[in-house]
């Protein structure tokens, strides 16, 4: 395998970034904790730390895939140089189709071509939605999403779900809202510039992209805003396969299905009705021309990530630079990462557990999630707001919750893709390919509880509400997360109410609206369903009235969810803390001048830490359902009672927020 690697950089260990870590070094005394906690915890991390020029945010979980993205860059190259192991060396090869920029280079446009000549074949509007069919298969996004999930209704089979898409901007708002009007016009240049760089004239680029806008706001129009689309209720909308024609006559199902290669169905999850009966009056507004120039788009959208350099920067120019504020692409060896991680990550990340996790770091959070587990369950028994019926439903809910920490217990098998050295999109099709026919053959069969939603060197943790279980993989028990060095007071904070964030959004506004089984399932009363919403809004209210950028409020219903398990999650593992701290009192002590308590809630704002373009922090506000991380560190200490009394004598201010916990 000698020379596999030639042309191609070797990545250097100069390039090995800083291991991040809690550092009491990061506190900056100059602020009050009181009035701004997040500064005072880590406003020295704020001004030695800024935004790379490749990046459009630097926060503690950029710094750490940062130091994980090293390893798996390594990881790859050495199945790039030597491997005889199948699996690694199709990781091996699929690293070099990427990094061979100069093949990349030679191919142009010829991997898009024969997308581009199936559309110019097209003779009839009856053949759109068959022909995004086809696309579909192998990754082109078109007008609407298709998805295998476990039925929301019936958590233990795989159900088919459509749902509204066909919006290349980031959501519905973004078509209508006038403090978007500079974006709408630098997006038609940016459609423009890509035509341009197809080979089609000026003057016939600017009216592509003229009419890509309009296409797009007829499907924003009918779309759903991300508020709208957190309710899981309004979004499970269960149709029998032989009803479909009469409800959805311009969906066109039976040809689409055909072509994704799906048969057999006996009902369809369709998350959004309205934009599906209208589908056929917006296929009509259009002629069949501009329907061929908004696939194409589509097709040079979907690619252009994986063509050649100018493609790959006009992307980039706007998607990232002109949405995000990011300066500069990531640096080669590190996109690599990135699209491997997406596409192959279990393969990857098998490789990463053996090299990387420590079975140590594991059976200390399995004793970490035991004790939040019995502060929760405590906390429910002892909720003044909550009736007795609705309570032993949520203690029974609560017995049948489960952890999964590390990695998964089987990995996906990769072995039927083919991945080639000198055929970049390729790969990337025949990875889609093989994603989509996983989840159509699943479709209607029993669901696989061992399976995963993240790769194993994710740095992030999820909650799953059909399947009631948290999910943290090896990727995030790291520092500044997880430090098996660092005493519990710090863990207690960054990782423990991490995981106990995950445990509450079981009952969040959206998790609680699932039973013990992982159902959509009304079980409360209608007095606590009335006392939760109405402790609920006073949380919206809150996020609402805090100014993330100037004249740009927090958005306290999208983020609901997220701001009730941030909040739940500090206040339980402080709790739980306490109650260790207590058992064991030798662990009770002042380091660097600070107690315990202290230690907990810094070592929760630092796991917050960040820097930000606003370009980016305004995109977050307006499409991401967490609220900025300055807030995240911020608010969940506030409104914990037990903050102020921690942080006594260093501050004379009273707190600005008032109490609101819900668990």
């Amino acid at each position: 395998m000698a020379g596999r690697l030639d042309g191609i950089p070797i990545i250097s260990e100069k390039e090995k970034p800083e291991k991040p870590v809690f550092c009491i070094n990061y506190v900056d005394k100059s602020y009050d904790p009181m009035e701004d906690f997040s500064i005072y915890s880590y406003g020295k991390w704020v001004k030695s730390h800024p935004v790379p020029e490749d990046k459009y945010v630097y926060d503690a979980s950029t710094e750490l895939m940062e130091w994980n993205n090293f390893i798996l860059g390594k990881i790859l190259e050495s199945c790039a140089r030597n491997s005889q192991n199948p699996a690694e060396r199709a990781l091996g090869d699929f690293y070099i189709s990427i990094m061979d920029v100069d093949g990349i280079e030679k191919n142009g446009f010829k991997p898009v071509s024969r997308f581009m000549e199936i559309i110019d074949r097209i003779d009839s509007k009856n053949n759109i939605i068959e022909t995004f069919g086809e696309f579909n298969t192998m990754g082109i996004s078109g007008l609407f999403s298709f998805d295998s999930m476990p039925d929301e209704k019936n958590s233990s089979v795989y159900a088919c779900y459509l749902n509204q898409d066909g919006l290349s901007l980031p959501n519905r708002d973004y078509y209508f809202d006038d403090s978007f009007k500079e974006i709408r016009a630098q997006y038609i240049n940016h459609i423009k510039n890509m035509f341009i760089l197809y080979g089609f004239d000026d003057k016939t680029s600017e009216n592509m992209g003229n009419t890509v806008l309009k296409i797009e706001t007829s499907l924003a129009l009918k779309s759903r805003s991300p508020v709208e689309l957190r309710d899981p209720d309004k979004n499970y909308n269960r149709f029998q396969f032989n009803d479909i024609e009469k409800e959805f006559p311009g969906l066109r199902h039976r040809e689409y299905f055909s072509k994704i290669g799906l048969t057999g169905l006996d009902y369809i999850i369709i998350g959004q009705p309205e934009f599906f009966r209208d589908l056929d009056s917006i296929i009509q507004q259009y002629t069949l021309d501009d329907w061929k120039i908004y696939m194409k788009w589509n097709v040079l959208n979907s690619a252009a990530p994986f063509l050649f350099g100018d493609v790959e920067m006009e992307h980039f120019d706007f998607f990232q630079r002109k949405l995000l504020g990011q300066q500069l692409p990531a640096k080669r060896w590190k996109k690599a990462v990135s699209i491997i991680d997406s596409f192959m990550g279990e393969a990857l990340g098998k490789i990463y557990v053996e090299k990387q996790f420590g079975e140590d770091s594991k059976r200390r959070m399995d004793d970490m999630i035991e004790d939040l587990k019995e502060v929760f369950i405590e906390r429910i028994n002892n909720l003044s707001w909550m009736g007795r019926e609705t309570k032993e439903k949520a203690l029974e809910k609560f017995s049948k919750f489960r952890a999964k920490v590390g990695y998964p217990s089987k990995y996906i098998d990769y072995s039927s893709i083919k991945i080639s050295q000198d055929r970049l999109f390729e790969n990337i099709i025949n990875c889609n390919k093989f994603e989509l026919e996983r989840e159509t053959k699943r479709i209607g069969k029993p669901v696989d509880k061992e399976l995963w939603e993240m790769t194993p060197p994710t740095v992030n943790a999820y909650f799953s509400p059909t399947d009631n279980e948290i999910v943290f993989p090896a990727g995030i028990l790291q520092p500044p997360f997880f430090d098996p060095e660092m005493d519990d007071a710090v863990n207690y904070g960054a990782t423990g109410a991490t995981i106990a964030h995950e445990i509450s959004h079981g009952f969040d506004d959206e998790g609680r609206k699932y039973d013990l089984n992982g159902n959509l399932n009304d079980w409360w009363t209608p007095e606590d369903d009335k006392a939760f919403t109405e402790k609920a809004q006073s949380v919206v209210d809150l996020y609402n009235s805090i100014e993330a950028l100037p004249g740009i409020h927090v958005n306290g219903a999208l983020t609901l969810g997220e701001n009730i398990a941030d909040i739940g999650g500090v206040s339980i593992a402080f709790e739980a803390l306490e109650r260790r701290l207590k058992k064991n009192p030798e662990l009770r002590k002042v380091i660097d001048g600070y107690t315990p308590e202290q230690r907990f809630f810094m070592g929760w704002a630092q796991s917050w830490r960040t820097n930000v373009k606003d370009e980016a922090l305004k995109w977050q506000i307006l499409n991401d359902v967490h609220s900025p991380e300055k807030i995240r560190a911020e608010i969940p200490a506030y409104v914990n009672p037990n903050f102020q009394h921690t942080f006594t004598g260093l501050s004379n201010n009273n707190l600005k927020y008032r109490e609101i916990i819900i668990w």
